[in-house]
């Protein structure tokens, strides 16, 4: 769910906010009327603007765009972090996308809001005025990580200039491919998708790291988050995997509330699923057996089972490693790249 914070300056304003949020059902929006509500009185906008963008998908101010401006600017942290910002004007007839208009998905809301009240969408950025492909809203949509952002600029820089960029995928490529996209192709900038952040198939590589690793999981009782995070990276590395593609993390039932896990899953904003022993055992693969595990949980395996359970039932690309009372493995599901 997109977590909204939406601003207005005056009583047009704030009933424009009620519509927008009935625009936005799959949005938890909250408004912040600072001339209707007493409760604002005396509060400060900048401090407003300072929290929101760190806890927000989505800001929208209803009132003038120099105002926008001047209470986020100081926050700005960068495309790959910012959330995404929209200014409507107070009688809702432009809705502005300011800020994180691809990778926050501020252009794509700033028309669907549009759309829905009657508006006149305002979009800046270059490519999509001149309708060439966008990576970084792309990789979004693919449920791809930019991983090194500062790159997309040589990448869209490029296919302004008509250039051609290359495309260098690990992993099935389906669908017609975006004007000037060269699959394999020799070109000065281009992109890949895969875990491997290190390869320069390009003198201006981007890398896109697709976000479906199931992380599987087992370990002691008690085991800290700490213990739990060294045994994990230390798995990623070897398997040449960033963290970025984590998706989720899974284990049994029994380890529902393992504050170890828990702890863990939190601080990397993972979502933890839990499986009990028959749904494991039914998996289909072939797992490292235990006879330990078997006779204390009621299955075989823990972890490979479960990360393969995570992954819809896809393959593993690490079996089990054990350490410090930790086991680890990573799957993923039959994923490709499509257009």
């Amino acid at each position: 769910m997109i977590r909204a914070k939406l601003v207005s300056f005056t009583g047009r304003g704030a009933a424009l906010a009620e519509r927008v949020a009935a625009a936005l059902p799959d949005a938890r929006c909250e408004r912040y009327a600072r001339t209707v509500d007493p409760s604002l009185h005396g509060t400060r906008l900048s401090r407003f603007a300072q929290q929101a963008m760190v806890d927000c998908d989505l800001i929208v101010f209803i009132g003038a765009t120099g105002i926008a401006v001047r209470a986020i600017a100081p926050y700005l942290a960068g495309k790959a972090f910012d959330p995404a910002v929209l200014v409507l004007d107070e009688n809702g007839k432009f809705v502005i996308s300011l800020i994180s208009g691809h990778l926050g998905g501020a252009n794509a809301l700033a028309e669907r809001l549009a759309g829905a009240l009657g508006a006149q969408p305002v979009i800046t950025t270059a490519t999509d005025g001149r309708g060439v492909f966008a990576v970084d809203t792309w990789a979004k949509a693919q449920g791809c990580v930019v991983y090194d952002t500062p790159g997309i600029k040589f990448v869209s820089g490029a296919l302004l200039r008509n250039d051609p960029v290359g495309l260098a995928s690990d992993f099935p490529v389906d669908g017609v491919l975006p004007a000037l996209v060269r699959l394999n192709g020799a070109c000065e900038a281009g992109f890949t998708v895969g875990f491997d952040v290190t390869a320069q198939p390009f003198p201006h590589t981007l890398h896109l790291v697709p976000r479906i690793v199931s992380l599987g999981l087992g370990c002691r009782r008690g085991t800290t988050r700490e213990t739990i995070e060294r045994v994990v990276f230390e798995t990623l590395r070897a398997a040449g995997v960033p963290m970025e593609g984590v998706r989720v993390a899974a284990s049994i039932d029994r380890k529902a509330d393992e504050a170890g896990l828990l702890a863990f899953c939190a601080a990397h904003g993972l979502e933890f699923v839990t499986y009990p022993a028959q749904t494991l055992e039914a998996a289909a693969g072939d797992f490292t057996p235990s006879a330990f595990v078997q006779k204390t949980v009621g299955v075989d395996n823990v972890c490979e089972r479960a990360a393969v359970c995570a992954a819809d039932g896809g393959r593993l690309i690490c079996r089990k490693t054990a350490r410090d009372g930790v086991t680890v493995a990573l799957a993923i599901p039959d994923w490709r790249v499509r257009f």
